[in-house]
């Protein structure tokens, strides 16, 4: 990975299920010049409506897993196995174009991205409640009681590690957790490093000694 001389910053979002990221993240890049969603690579079979590049980069497993030991991916993982990992050039490459990137990872890929880019910033989403939770979760017609039941307790243990982030912020109404979820990235390109280094030709020329005459 690059250092933090890039221009733009890495942000990992990680919730609950049910608390509303996807969406959240979604409308955010609709507002937001200059974001990336990051777009994992997988093994997993492509879904019937599911294009190459724009829901997953789908690969083989013996291409994965040579990617993995060159040490291409940023964080990886396996789930009901198949592999998923996100691409470290493909992050370096949109950060170094000054592009903020978003990573949609839980609280295990988060921890494993810190490691590796201790300058990112991470956001954790939360529901309002347990109950409201669980409503959206029932919402979707989907799931069982005992899967809803399930859903929730795994919620509420990857609620735990919120402590593991820099910001928390509440999806209670949408309107104002994307408001807050703006707020986040606006402030953050208004740090004095990256203002330092997006506007080096004009601090030097601010400060630079006035011409004879």
């Amino acid at each position: 990975m690059q250092s933090d001389s890039c221009l733009g910053t890495l942000f990992i979002v990680s919730a609950p299920s049910g608390a509303g990221k996807t969406s959240l993240v979604a409308a955010l890049a609709e507002q937001l010049a200059d974001v990336q969603t990051s777009i994992s690579h997988t093994t997993r079979p492509m879904r019937p409506g599911e294009q190459d590049g724009v829901n997953y980069h789908f690969t083989d497993r013996e291409q994965f897993l040579a990617a993995v030991a060159a040490g291409r991916f940023l964080e990886h993982a396996e789930v009901f196995g198949n592999l998923y990992g996100t691409s470290a050039d493909w992050v370096d490459a949109q950060r170094a174009a000054g592009k903020d990137v978003i990573l949609e990872i839980d609280w295990q890929g988060a921890a494993q991205v810190r490691r590796l880019v201790p300058q990112a910033r991470s956001i954790f989403i939360l529901p309002p409640s347990v109950a409201e939770l669980e409503r959206r979760l029932r919402g979707r017609g989907q799931d069982s009681d005992e899967v809803i039941a399930h859903r929730v307790a795994g919620a509420q243990e990857e609620m735990t590690h919120y402590g593991e982030f820099d910001f928390l912020l509440i999806n209670d109404d949408f309107d104002t957790a994307l408001t807050d979820l703006k707020a986040i990235f606006l402030a953050n390109r208004l740090a004095r490093p990256l203002q330092q280094q997006r506007h080096a030709a004009r601090l030097a020329d601010l400060l630079s000694p006035p011409a004879n005459g």
